[in-house]
């Protein structure tokens, strides 16, 4: 397995509070001095790509509060060996920054929307605010930051009826839709009960396109399955890490925005990069440390049993 995507969280704010990942609104948000600065984050992505990365996606919290993230990407954009730059984002903000970030050198955006219908965007994400997130998928279109995909996560009882509107969205703006299984953060958000496997959403898109036959593979990489409906060049992706986990072939390292690196979401392992970068290390022990996580990380046993005693301890299996 080659380690060749990297995610760095640029910050762990963010302006929703979605029932499925933080509905309280309580970040624990790091003080500035905390956070990873984009001197900081350019050097250590240089020396992720001397190791052999060649993907980063920028993720929060929600990216587009830093101040400098247009500053960020055009700092991470010309190393070379990143060939695919991207983002992840709620979207809100996108009306401002999309042809920003584009002119800085990002290449594609993932904007998460589980409902297309305002009630259900509102009861999610604790925000009556569904009109600019569609506003901003709108500029990201005519920015270029393609393919623009949705991510949605489907919670039984509450936008289980958002599949097919979703991928009709998806169809009619070129959009690449995908399904993302919810899987518990802690105790606060929704029961490990409440998730749709991706059987019961596929079986939901095939009864009204019909069958999703042609295995695609969309630029990005990374866990999602891809399929294209019938007789149409709209895409749509599932993402199956509760009932189908994929550690064996995951091939992504976490950067927090405090400068932890993990080897995956929910390890407890982590090595603290922010420390030894303003203890004065030399790009040689920075990168024994980044070995020493990817070694972990490629004994893929270990992540499994990571994820597996996260559930059990958090959320009771």
């Amino acid at each position: 397995m080659t380690i060749d995507y990297l995610r760095i969280s640029v910050t762990d704010r963010c302006n929703l509070r979605c029932i499925y990942c933080n509905p309280s609104g309580d970040n624990q948000t790091a003080p500035p001095e905390e956070t990873l600065t984009c001197e900081e984050i350019r050097r250590l992505a240089w020396l992720f790509v001397a190791r052999g990365v060649t993907r980063v996606r920028l993720t929060g919290g929600e990216p587009l509060l830093r101040d400098d993230i247009v500053k960020i990407v055009a700092e991470l954009a010309p190393i070379e060996g990143i060939r695919d730059l991207a983002m992840t984002t709620n979207g809100l903000l996108l009306p401002r920054y999309a042809a920003s970030l584009r002119r800085a050198g990002l290449h594609r955006v993932n904007v998460s929307v589980d409902s297309v219908d305002p009630d259900d965007y509102t009861t999610i994400t604790g925000a009556d605010l569904l009109s600019r997130v569609l506003a901003g998928i709108e500029h990201a279109l005519d920015a270029g930051l393609k393919p623009v995909k949705l991510n949605a996560v489907i919670l039984k009882g509450v936008n289980e009826s958002q599949v097919l509107p979703l991928v009709d969205f998806g169809r009619r703006h070129g959009l690449i839709v995908r399904f993302i299984e919810y899987a518990p953060t802690d105790r606060s958000t929704r029961a490990p009960s409440d998730y749709v496997p991706t059987a019961h959403i596929r079986s939901i898109v095939e009864g009204a396109f019909g069958p999703l036959t042609t295995l695609i593979a969309p630029p990005g990489g990374g866990p999602a399955v891809y399929y294209r409906l019938p007789g149409g060049e709209t895409s749509v992706g599932f993402i199956s890490g509760r009932s189908s986990i994929f550690c064996r072939t995951c091939s992504r390292i976490r950067l927090t925005s405090r400068g932890h690196l993990r080897p995956c979401l929910y390890s407890s392992h982590t090595c603290d990069l922010r420390t030894l970068l303003r203890g004065g290390a030399d790009d040689n022990a920075l990168l024994a440390a980044i070995d020493a996580v990817c070694a972990q990380k490629k004994v893929h046993t270990k992540a499994t049993a990571g994820y597996e005693e996260f559930l059990m301890r958090n959320v009771g299996g």
